[in-house]
Order: structure tokens, then C-alpha cells, then sequence
């Protein structure tokens, strides 16, 4: 019988193999996928831990939404006019960047608010946010990088919803700002998520991105993953920050900065493409 069983079971295989995936398969003989394998995995669609920082970041899924003050309330000339922005599925990171995350990278802890290591990193210029990305790559084997202006407004208003603080019109509840700071940052997560899990994209800290600011740049940006303006002097940083007026957290406000300057109110946000 044995003999038998050892003559059977390649032509058993084969059967299976013909009706079900390889997962499938591994399933019905109930064993574990292997660890290497199941590693570093960040299809589009599932929240994605990266090994080698620890780094926790929330999937998007890819949208069209109307960009800029759609509240017509607060807003600035520079938030108008409201335009139709379509961008493509990636991940964002849950927290801003911690500042033992920093100096795991960095070796160096450049911030103001040095009270613990679960506090967001901050006076990081645009410069120095892309020299902690270069090494950051570099280690993990990944393309990070800081949001397109268009990606940060769509994640902060949870995928694009009428929201005028990231997760919802209540500030108290989800964001650090100049009436509840104690003027100061605070550890990252203390708020309320907005809809897509991401934290304190109102508040705390404001957080780079990677576009050229221009105050005139929404009367002809593209529809299709707006990128910004080819040059300019100043880069966008989004948010508001602990030391900011209520309307300087809205999530559609924007202004520019030197890249090469630091604030104490300034730090990072990572970004990821799902093939990257």
C-alpha cells in the first residue's frame, strides 16, 4: 500500500495544481506560507509595515476629489480655484516620523522637543528631509518619499471627503493647535484618526511635501497626479503645526518656505508607491 501511495501521489499533485493557486494549495495541506515570503509584502490595498524601520503606513486607495477650499469660508486666494485632482493608489505613513525613527537613520536628533522618543521629529528643513529619505532607501531597499501637495490634501480629508481638520470639522478632537498645545508638540497618535486611520495630519507638526509652491498653481494644475510647479523658490509644507491659529490647520491650507530653513513647528510624513 505504501508503494502504491509513493506511485499515486505526483499524479494527485498534478490534479491539484490544475484546479487550485499555490496558496490555495498550501492551505488544503495546512502549511504555513514561508516567513521570507510573507516579508516586506505591500500590495496596494493592504496597511504595510516596513522591517527594517518599523515605519506602520495606511494604504489609499486612488481617487478624484475637489481640491482646495471647498468651505469657501477661511480660505486663502492661493486655495482657489477648487479643481478636480485624480491621483493614483499609495500608502502613507500612519504617524509623522518619530524622532527615534531620526536618529535610527540619522544618527542625530536635530528637534526642539526633545521630551521622548514617540514625538514627531521637527526643525527638519526640505533639505535635510531629503537626506534622511536618500539613507532611508538606501537601508530598507524601498523608495520613500515625501507626498505630492495633491496626495497630502487627499489623505488628510480621508480620501477626499468635504472635511476642514483632517478626520472631521471638530479640531479639539483631532488636532494639536495653538488653543490646546501648551506650545508645544506632543507624542503622535494622541488625537483622533481621520477616516483613513492616519493621525494628526491637522496639527502637531506640519509636514513637508514635495512640490514647488506657487501661489497661482491651481488655476493650471493637471488633473491627473498634479506634481506641482517645475521650479520655484519655496517648497509646500502642509497641516499646520502645534503653534498654528485654527485656520492655519485646515487641511486645505498651503503656503512656501526655503527649503533649507528649519522650524520647530516642521517635520516629515513619508510616502510609498505600492510597486515601490
Amino acid at each position: 500500500m505504501k508503494s502504491l501511495l509513493i506511485l499515486l501521489f505526483p499524479a494527485v499533485f498534478f490534479l491539484l495544481t490544475a484546479t487550485f493557486s499555490r496558496a490555495e494549495i498550501i492551505d488544503r495541506i495546512d502549511l504555513p506560507l514561508l516567513e521570507e515570503e510573507k516579508k516586506g509584502e505591500h500590495n496596494g490595498g493592504d496597511n504595510y509595515t516596513d522591517v527594517t524601520t518599523g515605519m506602520e503606513f495606511v494604504w489609499v486607495e486612488g481617487g478624484c476629489y475637489r481640491m482646495g477650499d471647498t468651505f469657501d469660508e477661511e480660505g486663502f486666494s492661493d486655495e482657489k480655484p477648487v479643481h478636480e485632482v485624480c491621483v493614483a493608489g499609495f500608502y502613507i505613513g500612519k504617524y509623522e516620523v518619530t524622532q527615534e525613527e531620526w536618529q535610527a537613520v540619522m544618527g542625530y536628533n536635530p528637534s526642539y522637543f526633545k521630551n521622548g522618543d514617540n514625538y514627531p521629529v521637527e526643525k527638519v528643513s526640505w533639505n535635510e528631509a531629503q537626506d534622511f529619505i536618500g539613507k532611508l532607501n538606501q537601508r530598507s531597499g524601498r523608495i520613500f518619499r515625501l507626498p505630492a501637495e495633491a496626495e497630502w490634501e487627499y489623505a488628510a480629508r480621508s480620501g477626499g471627503k468635504k472635511e476642514k481638520y483632517s478626520g472631521g470639522d471638530n479640531i479639539k478632537s483631532v488636532a494639536w493647535y495653538n488653543r490646546n498645545s501648551a506650545s508645544k508638540s506632543h507624542p503622535v497618535g494622541t488625537k483622533q484618526p481621520n477616516g483613513l486611520g492616519v493621525y494628526d495630519m491637522s496639527g502637531n507638526v506640519a509636514e513637508w511635501c514635495q512640490d514647488w509652491y506657487s501661489k497661482k498653481y491651481y488655476s493650471n494644475s493637471p488633473r491627473n497626479n498634479p506634481q506641482g510647479p517645475p521650479t520655484g523658490l519655496d517648497r509646500v509644507p502642509r497641516g499646520g503645526s502645534w503653534y498654528d491659529l485654527k485656520g492655519d490647520v485646515r487641511s486645505t491650507f498651503r503656503y512656501g518656505l526655503t527649503p533649507g530653513l528649519r522650524y520647530d513647528m516642521i517635520g516629515v510624513r513619508l510616502v510609498l508607491s505600492p510597486d515601490q
